[in-house]
């Protein structure tokens, strides 16, 4: 009765009506009906699946019956499907299209979901099952996939604390609810902190430098905040912003970049830094009690690198090069500064506004001038597209009947080389106050033979939206970050296993980043390029000379941008290596100490992401983690290496990479399904010479 008094919501009339999120959508793959769902739906229908789930643990668990891979395995796949379905949209919509309703939802949620979770991988009947599944697996009949989920099962429940005893496993299942809830609380202060912290400017002298589309549209920003007569710059996740390259006052550059800087240490209720603290501490103390040194060794053990011993070597061979070029970089910045009798030195927030005077002087080359020919809608449909299409033979269709959940979304449906259909994408690219900041993949609905369900993909990222009749028109970082996304969007279409633990992109956090880093070597590819790069007023293609100056800059100011993201991965490792024991820490002082420790603290160069505002760690599962995006930089460059041997942009090479990486899910050991692609293991020699670092030996990184 409780599940189905879960299932309807009164009406206005008396009448009621069934909540959709209860049953399987009736639309194409299963696709989510925008359209009746409301935020009202979602609280009743996660607390039916956490009942129904558990339910459905307690039946596994207490089968009399010996525990076989059908009865065992197999049935915890299978279950879970309401809440799953549940979680998948709430979660898309919590990151994407949130208010205040959701956000009391998942904060109400998350306690619950992560108590959950601790009962099922601290049941002790349950893990008995496993474990004698896990004993038997070479004995039993079983094909590699189901092999390699037996494994994951085993090692994940070990992770999550199945073999403490009674205390510690009550400890241990407390840490995690704490955790989640604290994650939620951080996710949901720093959305709040990035809007509060918008830049608002009372006249439009002070943004000179910016196009009259920019201008409008902080015009507009002001208005819809009910500040008529004012301009207003919101605030992108990441610690540089995008308008500081074109601000021609110091003044207002130093301001925006202080805002950023300082979003979430005002002091008040968005402050995160008590959050972290507590999340920094917590985490150590769990990984203590799985006798773990630090939580990133206990984090590690399922990654790609294993170690943090192996990240840590890894990145000491990245820092010192970048840091080295970053050092030049400055020098030549300070110079030019000097030479324009500015009297002042160089700041962060100078950074990003004279390196492209400079890229202007050595290469002729302005970011205003490159920005006409990308225009938004043909560099995803004539660029992103184009290049799956020549690579795995995919084509696209808009789909306008189905529902979205804002109205600048869009949906295509993507039919595989053979004529069958494949997947729906969806791509939701522009700027919202009530969407979190940089860009992401997800899933609606995930892939699985077994569920008999197709991938309904996302990408979502944060472009400027532009005044109403006028275009939308993307950086060269825009263009890139549409065909990164887009590699996680391949890597969800492709997904072709049956069991949904290993399916698609549910693969270790230094492996999830490989095919869209990959990805990106594609948006400046020459036949790609030539495709998209289209001027939107005149309809005449990218200037030859453009695009020489294009290659010619493709690693200008590498120093800073290398600098940048490791420092940003350093940070998070010396936050995750944190002794159990160690009080909490003071925010700021454990991050300045962190930088100097580890070599990256150029007063010029401040890191992607400071503590505070560090989403991906303490809100999106990248703790102990954020190496991930350079160490699949080194992944995806040493492929990249590969494709450029064989010839390039080929349906072979698209067809082999799919075959042997793309739609292998996490069924095999990475590094045994990365040597089945290139022959060898890692090598960081091509990451090195791709990134404009210099030269590098190729000997693999230890692990």
């Amino acid at each position: 009765m409780a599940v189905l008094a879960a299932s309807s919501l009164c009406l206005a009339s008396g009448q009621e009506r069934a909540n959709p999120l209860m049953t399987k959508s009736g639309l194409a793959f299963h696709a989510p009906e925008f359209d009746k769902i409301r935020d009202a739906d979602f609280q009743p229908a996660i607390d039916a699946g956490i009942a129904e789930q558990r339910r459905e643990i307690r039946t596994i668990a207490d089968n009399p019956a010996p525990a076989t891979f059908d009865n065992t395995i197999a049935a915890l796949e299978r279950s879970g499907q309401l809440l799953t379905r549940v979680q998948l949209i709430f979660n898309g919509m919590t990151s994407a299209n949130t208010n205040d309703a959701l956000q009391k939802v998942q904060e109400d949620e998350a306690p619950k979901l992560a108590a959950l979770q601790s009962e099922t991988f601290l049941n002790e009947k349950l893990f008995k099952r496993v474990e004698a599944i896990y004993a038997r697996r070479a004995q039993l009949t079983l094909g590699p996939e189901a092999r390699r989920l037996v494994e994951w099962y085993h090692q994940h429940f070990i992770l999550a604390g199945a073999k403490l005893a009674g205390a510690d496993k009550a400890s241990f299942a407390k840490l995690t609810e704490e955790d989640a809830t604290l994650s939620t609380k951080f996710t949901n202060q720093l959305l709040a902190a990035g809007k509060a912290g918008a830049l608002t400017v009372d006249g439009a002298q002070a943004l000179a430098g910016l196009t009259p589309a920019q201008i409008d549209a902080a015009a507009l920003a002001a208005k819809d905040r009910g500040l008529a007569g004012k301009w207003l710059i919101p605030l992108q996740n990441t610690t540089q912003q995008p308008s500081l390259t074109s601000l021609e006052n110091r003044d207002t550059r130093r301001q925006l970049f202080q805002a950023s800087w300082t979003r979430a240490e005002k002091g008040d209720a968005n402050d995160t830094r008590a959050t972290i603290a507590r999340l920094a501490q917590l985490r150590a103390q769990q990984a203590a009690l799985l006798e773990f040194p630090t939580f990133a060794a206990w984090k590690l053990q399922d990654q790609m690198a294993k170690t943090p011993q192996a990240v840590d070597g890894f990145l000491g061979r990245l820092a010192p090069a970048a840091t080295a070029r970053a050092r030049r970089e400055a020098d030549d910045l300070q110079k030019l500064i000097d030479s324009q009798k500015g009297g002042f030195a160089l700041e962060p927030w100078d950074w990003t506004r004279y390196p492209e005077q400079i890229r202007k002087a050595q290469y002729d080359l302005d970011e205003s001038e490159i920005k006409p020919y990308f225009e938004l809608n043909r560099v995803l449909t004539d660029g992103v597209f184009f290049a799956a299409h020549q690579l795995y033979g995919l084509t696209f269709k808009e789909r306008k009947d189905l529902p979205t959940y804002e109205k600048d979304v869009r949906v295509f449906e993507v039919t595989d080389a053979s004529g069958a259909p494949l997947a729906l994408f969806y791509a939701d690219y522009f700027k919202r106050d009530n969407k979190n900041g940089g860009a992401w993949m997800d899933t609606f609905v995930g892939q699985s033979k077994l569920l008999e369900t197709r991938p309904v993909v996302y990408n979502v990222a944060n472009f400027d939206k532009p005044a109403p009749g006028q275009p939308a028109l993307l950086s060269s970082d825009d263009v890139v970050t549409m065909f990164h996304e887009f590699g996680h969007a391949l890597h969800g279409f492709f997904a072709s296993q049956r069991y949904p633990t290993l399916s698609g992109t549910n693969v270790a956090r230094d492996f999830v980043e490989f095919p869209s880093q990959f990805n990106e070597h594609w948006a400046f590819h020459p036949e790609v390029l030539a495709h998209y790069a289209v001027h939107y007023e005149t309809g005449q293609k990218m200037p030859q000379a453009l695009v020489d100056k294009i290659r010619a800059a493709r690693t200008f100011n590498a120093g800073y941008a290398m600098t940048e993201l490791i420092a940003a991965a350093l940070l998070d490792m010396q936050w995750h290596t944190l002794d159990p024991n160690a009080p909490l820490q003071d925010v700021d002082a454990f991050e300045q100490a962190a930088l100097a420790k580890t070599h990256v603290d150029l007063p010029q160069v401040p890191p992607r992401y400071r503590s505070s505002y560090f989403l991906h760690i303490w809100g999106n599962g990248y703790q102990a983690g954020y190496y991930a995006y350079l160490w699949t930089q080194m992944l995806a460059d040493d492929c990249a290496a590969w494709f450029d041997a064989h010839g390039g942009l080929t349906r072979a090479n698209g067809d082999r990479f799919r075959a042997a990486i793309l739609s292998r899910g996490n069924t095999e050991d990475y590094g045994v399904m990365f040597r089945h692609f290139t022959g060898h293991d890692p090598e960081i020699a091509p990451m090195i010479k791709n990134r404009g670092l210099g030269a590098a030996p190729s000997a693999a990184p230890s692990r």
